[in-house]
């Protein structure tokens, strides 16, 4: 077995001695073997959890740095080691997984260096000689639930900064990357975190709601962190929400990249470039939609398919920029769009979905209108859809004609301009000259819409994952009405 569960820093099997195989998209074979979790295995890491937050939570900030510290340099050196796992379970490349274990080493140091940052503030009071203060301290027992399509920044993210607070965490991996998953939960023990402070769950598709459930329902968990589909996103928060549990969401998305009439194309050709075809478009912050002004339109597409063109697509333990995508299911829904979209007029510039295989080139649709599927629906592949229109106005609406609203990106060269747009757009994230797919660890990640609530990063995440009290020191001789 690759992947068993770690309860109270030990590796185990899941308690009915269940397990499951996840297989490389690419070769079909056998990736990973994982532990297959239920609700007697959920009961056993939050109750763990629990136990492990009476210590944790009174932990010193510089313990807690040192530790986040030292996992980050454990994930920075089995970087060939995530890799490796990376690609068999995903299919993405190598330069992808490589990326993820150094972003995701500077979310672990980014909250490393806010153990120090967790402050309240002292609140003037009318009463005389009160002192009335704001005070943040650790919730207790959070869950954190992360995907495949970033297996190491979103594994992560979604356990670093609560820890950073003095919370315990149970951190549900994803099916299609337990091994991966494991292995961040291997970094943290290896980096001396104290037993039960992070436990982590695998499971097999089938059991995926009896476990979330589990975790959701469990009288000792206090709030949840999720980053996934905004199908089961909303699932999370209704199930939650009987509960008046806290979630923080970062969901799907249908980023809009604009270009006003006066873009620098060759700039924007290449954000639009990285934007869609990074990870064959399986990034939550994926550029979706061109939304491009008529007067630059047909000059801007040339170039990008020109560019897009030239994209190598192949076996992801090669030298290629688009490597797998995770599934066949992926690929019929991609064709499905595709399909729909050329039978109401759209022009297929470059690239289309393979006839068998996971491996999907670059793929660009022109004349895209919101009669087509791809218009509205989250594609999460490699394939951009180019929506023409004439005027700021026009553009604004067109990048809001979505449910979603995580990231997005304006081209202007008039930056005042671009701001005057960029502040109209509907979306949590908008970069201005710049791709759709960007983040660091220390900003307000999070969206809008249906792509959630909440943020991760810096000072925000802290927010998220603290308790705000008010505490009072008074006279106990203080007069009183009656």
């Amino acid at each position: 077995m690759d992947a068993g569960l770690i309860i109270d820093n030990e590796t185990l099997g899941a308690s009915a001695g269940g397990t499951f195989d996840r297989k490389n998209p690419v070769t079909g074979k056998v990736a990973s073997t994982a532990a297959a979790a239920r609700t007697a295995d959920v009961s056993r890491a939050v109750e763990s959890a629990a136990r492990a937050f009476k210590t944790w939570s009174r932990t010193g900030p510089s313990e807690r740095r040192s530790i986040l510290n030292k996992a980050a340099d454990l994930l920075a050196e089995r970087t060939p080691d995530f890799i490796r796992v990376g690609i068999s379970e995903t299919g993405g490349t190598g330069m992808w997984h490589g990326f993820n274990c150094m972003f995701a080493s500077k979310i672990l140091r980014e909250a490393a260096a806010m153990t120090t940052q967790i402050k309240g503030e002292v609140i003037p009071s009318d009463r005389p000689g009160s002192l009335s203060m704001g005070y943040r301290q650790p919730v207790g027992v959070l869950v954190g639930m992360a995907p495949w399509n970033a297996a190491q920044i979103l594994g992560v993210r979604a356990f670093a900064m609560p820890l950073a607070c003095g919370n315990s965490v149970v951190f549900k991996a994803s099916e299609k990357c337990p091994q991966t998953h494991k292995m961040l939960g291997d970094v943290m023990v290896d980096a001396g975190l104290p037993s039960g402070v992070l436990n982590v769950i695998t499971h097999s598709a089938a059991d995926a709601p009896e476990v979330v459930n589990a975790l959701i329902d469990h009288p000792l968990v206090k709030r949840i962190n999720f980053t996934g589909s905004s199908r089961v996103g909303r699932m999370i928060a209704e199930r939650a929400a009987k509960h008046l549990k806290p979630c923080l969401l970062e969901l799907g998305g249908k980023a809009p990249l604009v270009l006003l009439d006066d873009a620098h194309l060759d700039g924007a050709v290449n954000a639009a470039n990285f934007g869609a075809f990074m990870n064959s478009g399986q990034i939550c912050m994926s550029t979706e939609r061109i939304i491009v002004d008529n007067k630059i339109a047909d000059a801007f597409v040339e170039k990008l398919v020109v560019k897009a063109g030239s994209l190598v697509a192949g076996d992801p333990t090669g030298q290629v920029h688009l490597g797998s995508v995770v599934d066949h299911d992926s690929i019929q829904h991609i064709k499905a769009l595709i399909d729909d979209a050329l039978s109401k007029g759209a022009q297929l510039k470059v690239g289309g979905a393979p006839s068998e295989g996971t491996i999907m080139p670059a793929t660009v649709l022109d004349a895209v209108t919101p009669d087509m599927r791809i218009y509205y629906e989250e594609s999460f592949g490699p394939i951009l859809s180019v929506i023409r229109a004439s005027g700021d106005e026009a553009l604004i609406a067109a990048a809001n004609d979505t449910d979603y609203g995580l990231s997005s990106a304006v081209f202007s060269q008039n930056i005042r301009r671009a701001m005057d747009v960029a502040r109209q757009i509907e979306a949590g994230i908008c970069h201005i000259n710049g791709p759709t797919v960007f983040d660091e660890a220390q900003m307000p990640f999070g969206g809008v819409k249906d792509s959630g609530y909440g943020r991760f990063g810096g000072s925000s995440g802290i927010a998220e994952f603290t308790e705000m009290r008010w505490i009072t020191l008074e006279d106990p001789a203080q007069p009183y009405p009656f």
